[in-house]
Order: C-alpha cells, then structure tokens, then sequence
C-alpha cells in the first residue's frame, strides 16, 4: 500500500500538468502495462480525466510491497 506523502505528490504533481504534457506522459507511460489511447480520444478528453487516467496508471503501475 501507498503512504499518503507519496500519493499527494503524484497527484500534487499531475495536477500541474497541461493537457500537452499530460497527453505525451500518457503516450509515452512505461509500466507493467501499456497505456493505448488514440490521439482524437486524448484531445477530446477532459484535462481532469487525462489527469485521473495518468495518476491511476502511475499509482498501478509501481509494485506493492
């Protein structure tokens, strides 16, 4: 499980973020899984859901202890 310190700098960081920056992060997310969106949904998306999409990918995506 992740602290809360760790959970509210991604998010503190993410929510930073503008939708050009958040769609090439998104493109470009390394994990246990790929990220597949085509570039019509990212620019048709809310920058609050690109930002959600982003945080729950980085937050599943790092290993559980």
């Amino acid at each position: 499980m992740y602290s809360a310190k760790y959970f509210d700098k991604e998010a503190t960081s993410i929510a930073a973020l503008g939708r050009d920056e958040l769609k090439r992060r998104i493109r470009n997310f390394k994990g246990r899984f790929k990220l597949d969106f085509t570039e019509d949904y990212l620019d048709k998306t809310s920058v609050d859901r690109l930002r959600h999409i982003l945080l729950a990918a980085l937050i599943n995506a790092k290993p559980r202890n």
